[in-house]
């Protein structure tokens, strides 16, 4: 299994507010593709992915009308 640093932010969608909610965490995952589908299993979500450098991934993952992004890093 592979370790990432996983920062998970949310735009906040409320006006007059520009704030994100951004949360911090390490996983172990072969795929963080797999491991985002898994997480967001049984919510209405549709997902863009691009490869960043040093093997680095950022998912945009549209769930139930919302976007939230997931930077996966190697560890």
């Amino acid at each position: 299994m592979k370790e990432y640093e996983l920062v998970h932010e949310i735009k906040n969608s409320c006006p007059n507010n520009q704030m994100r909610d951004i949360f911090f965490d390490e996983i172990e995952c072969e795929s963080p593709e797999s491991w985002l589908r898994q997480k967001l299993a049984g919510r209405n979500a549709e997902f863009t992915i691009e490869a960043g450098s040093g093997d680095a991934v950022t998912i945009y993952a549209l769930v139930d009308g919302m976007t939230e992004k997931y930077v996966f890093t190697p560890i």
